[in-house]
Parts: structure tokens; sequence; C-alpha cells
């Protein structure tokens, strides 16, 4: 791209071991105070409330170091990390790594939040089942849903507590036997195909036609067997189905239920909502549209929403408000139960109840037009890049992410969207890309430019990826043995990753495979 000019980027390197292999015996970072006498006698040690069976037998292996050491342990690993506070995160596709404001996590990191425990009394919560139930509201007016529960771990979770809700529900009204099968598509997250098979049902896959379901092959496999369809729209082609109400009215004329997979909604809130296209439930990833930190697997909420019919199976305890008081209601006898420990992840309730409060409706609006242009914009800068397509009814706009292919680049050079991604990451660009199955479209990446992205941050993106391609042709030496600038240089054996003799996840594991 013309007048970008590209960062000189070097990460640092340290040999830095496990902190389970540093430290000192009697090095200390705190000293924890002795209980007083006076809570010792109310109260009793620690050995009185503690079950023998339960109590250890001797004291846990823990790293011996002080506060200086573990700090300059921890902060070394972190300069040795290209995360979305020291790089441009558009390369993370549908993971949707948007800014999450600051002043948010000094909320969370207060002390009416921090040190909240789940087993307080009721009339003592007041405060957070305000945020929780208010949050449902908001969510309620984005997307015409009549009721929203916070349990679910993440997206994944919200479709197995739907596809759960639909066992159910079939099974009180006597159809399970009957409605065994769940419809979902080609390019909806996998997850939608995942859940319900782990729920008992048969799963169909629809294909694509132009970039989204083909109507005429959900007409041929919906019946009196289709329990549910769960589909998302835009999929990850970015296209949006123009006759998405004609799907929800096949299923609902058969008997069937609909539900919206909008994990990343960002191109169309306060644009299009679920209840307007007909669908019975939806999620929302907390952690993704709304403005919750994404990342390691955590901290995530799926906020789970669904109509009036649908909400008596919803899981205990419901946030429900009875006079000026905040109640937590289990008295719920259809529910599918307790499918996470306490209400959820309050924290990222929290920060995405105070996100909605700071942008309002209007800021909301914007959002989701500022992704669409975003999106577009790079379109535009990508599609001038040789070897570079997007599939599926070119020219058509498309939302929020489209499924870009470097088929093309891979066929001329031998070099495609693998090793253009290492390549990337040495101008100070996180580069996981390629998004999730199915790898239909072939040499795929999948970047999604939110609202987060400024103009710049957009052409800096494109010109990283206009070198790289560049290079691939005319130096191909660099791009087979990047990345160059990365504390880890290129990985060559991935085996080790499928070996489970290879890896181990915890200390112990790792002392024991290693022999020390």
């Amino acid at each position: 791209m013309k007048g970008i000019k590209l960062k000189k980027y070097h990460a640092p390197k340290y040999d830095e071991p496990l902190i389970m292999e540093i430290g000192v015996d009697g090095r200390r970072g705190i000293m924890v105070p002795q209980v007083d006498k006076e809570i010792d006698d109310t109260v009793g040690t620690l050995e009185d409330l503690i079950p023998a069976k339960s109590q250890r037998k001797k004291a846990p292996a823990l790293p011996e170091i002080d506060q200086y050491h573990t700090l300059m342990h921890f902060l070394r690993l972190s300069q040795m990390t290209l995360g979305m506070e020291t790089g441009i995160d558009i390369g993370e596709g549908t993971c949707t790594m948007k800014y999450s404001p600051k002043v948010n996590e000094e909320l969370v990191r207060s002390p009416q939040m921090a040190e909240v425990h789940p087993l307080q009394p009721e009339k003592t919560l007041q405060g957070i089942l305000e945020i929780a139930y208010e949050l449902r509201n908001y969510l309620k007016a984005i997307s015409g849903m009549d009721e929203f529960c916070f349990q679910t771990g993440g997206g994944a979770h919200a479709t197995y507590i739907n596809a759960c809700i639909t066992r159910k529900y079939f099974q009180e009204r006597g159809e399970l036997g009957t409605r065994n099968e769940v419809i979902t598509t080609q390019f909806t997250h996998p997850c939608n195909a995942a859940t319900p098979s782990t729920a008992g049902f048969r799963v169909i896959i629809l294909p694509h036609k132009n970039g989204y379901p083909d109507l005429d092959a959900l007409k041929s496999v919906v019946s009196e067997r289709t329990a549910a369809i769960h589909m998302t729209n835009p999929e990850d082609t970015g296209l949006y189905n123009p006759v998405v109400d004609e799907f929800t009215k096949a299923v609902h004329d058969a008997g069937g239920l609909c539900f919206y997979d909008q994990a990343n909604a960002n191109g169309i809130m306060s644009v299009a909502r679920a209840r307007e296209a007909g669908f019975d439930a939806c999620h929302f990833n907390l952690h993704k549209t709304f403005s919750s930190p994404h990342g390691c697997e955590g901290p995530a909420a799926g906020a789970y929403g669904c109509t009036e019919a649908l909400a008596a199976y919803l899981p205990v305890p419901v946030v429900t408000k009875l006079s000026d008081a905040y109640h937590l209601d289990f008295d719920r006898p259809k529910s599918i139960g307790k499918v996470r420990s306490f209400y959820g992840n309050l924290p990222a309730v929290l920060r995405a109840y105070a996100w909605i409060r700071s942008m309002g409706p209007k800021g909301i609006k914007t959002t989701a037009e500022i992704s669409i242009l975003n999106n577009q914009y790079l379109e535009h800068l990508l599609s001038q890049i040789d070897g570079i397509s997007y599939p599926y009814a070119e020219g058509k706009p498309r939302f929020e992410q489209i499924r870009y292919s470097m088929a093309k680049l891979k066929e001329e050079t031998g070099l495609g969207s693998h090793e253009i991604q290492n390549r990337i990451v040495d101008f100070g660009i996180q580069s996981y890309w390629l998004s999730h199955h199915p790898y239909v479209v072939p040499e795929p990446f999948t970047p999604e430019p939110c609202e987060t992205y400024s103009k710049e941050d957009i052409e800096y993106w494109a010109t990283a990826i206009e070198q790289a391609c560049k290079e691939a042709r005319e130096t191909p030496e660099i791009i087979e043995s990047a990345p160059h600038n990365q504390a880890i240089h290129q990985i060559k054996d991935f085996s080790q990753a499928e070996d489970a003799d290879r890896w181990a996840i915890t200390w112990r594991a790792y002392k024991k495979k290693t022999k020390k």
C-alpha cells in the first residue's frame, strides 16, 4: 500500500525457565499473618474446619520466590508475547479481538466485585444482581428475546444449552422419539453441529450456495423428524442471508425450533434482531461483541436468550426481580438444571454492562456501521493484492468478516496462508487467522476488522500482507524460514502436538514424563 511504512519489530527473547524450576528454599514474597486468637477461639482452627480426609499429608510443592523475581519472570514472558496490547490483531478472525476499556478492569477489580462470594446471602448481592438483571434487559432489547441467562461458559456452551432445552421441550410434548434431527449449515461454527450430537441428536449439515445456505436444500431435509436448526447469519463468508426468515418459517412449519448463533454480532447490532428473523433462541458472546476480554479460553460468557415459550427450561438460577429486590430463582420445575457452578461469570457480565451503558443505543448502532465499513475497506485493499481472492458471490457486500483464499498464491509460488501467517508476525501483527473448519475454501484466512481498528491499522495490516505476498514471489526463502523476529522461531515438527507422550499440561505430568 502506498505511503505505509512497515515498522521494525523484534520480540525480546529470554531463556526463561518454568516458575516451578526457580526459587530458593525459605524465600518469601509475602508473610501471611497468623490468625488472631479471638478468631481461632470463635471459629476454630483449619484442622477443625477441614475434614481429615481432605487435609494434605504434606505441604504443596510451590515455588519459593520473592515478589521481585516473580515480577521479573512474568514480565519477561509478557515481553515475548505478541498480544492485543502490542500488535494489531485483525487476523484473529472470528475471535473478534475488540478493545476492552481499561476502566472496566477497574470496575471488576473493585472490592464490591472482586470480594463478592457466590454463597453470600442473596440480600447482600443486590448490586451485582441488579447489574445482571439490567444487562438481561439490554440484551432483550438488542435481540428481541424475552429472557436471558448468563450461566454459560461461552458460545459453544450456549449452543449445548439450546440443544438440551430443545430435547427437554420435545420430551415434554412426547415428540422426542420422532424429533431426533438438528439441522445446521456448512459455515456456521462447528459447535452448532457438535453440541446437538453430544445431546443425542442426529445432525444434518446444509451445503452453501453463493456464500450462504441453500433454501431448497433446507426444504429437502426438514420434516417431522426436525427438532431444530442451528445457524448463523452472516456466516464466515460475511454474506448476509436475505431469506433467513424463510429458513425459520420452513422449520417452524414442520414444528421445529430455530436457534441463532450470534457469537459475533458486531455488524448487526441495532440493525437486525433475532426475533424479527423468526428465531426462538439466540446467544451472544459477551467476550466478543460486548467487549469483555477474550483469550486463553476465558474469561468467557455466552449469554443465552430465548422466547417466553422456552424460558421455563432455562438453567437455574435465573435472575428475577420481585418488588424492589433482585432474586436468584431456583424454583423452576421445568429447568434443564444447573450447567455451571453458581450463576455465571459475573466479571464478564459487569464488563458487558459497563460497555453497553457507555455506548448507548446510538453508539451500539455506530459500532455495527463502523464494523461493516472497516470490513469493506479491508476487502478493497486486499482485493488489489495478486494471489488473494474471496470466493462466493464476489462483488456482493460483506458484513463483518470474509473468508479469503490464497490458493492462487499457493499455486504460483508453493507458499500459502500458513507460510504468510508465519511471516506477518515479523511486522508486529498477530496472525492466528485460519479460523475454523471446514476448510472448503483452499488456503483460507478470515480477518475481522471490527469497529476497534482505525483506518491506519487496516492499511498497516493490508500492507504487511502485500509485503509477504511480494516476498513469496521474489525472495521465497524469507517466507519459508519465517518468522525471524519472534521469540520463538519456526516450529519444524507439529507432530508433538498430536503425541500425548510428548507434552504435559501440569507440572506433575511434566516431571513424570521427563523423569525429573
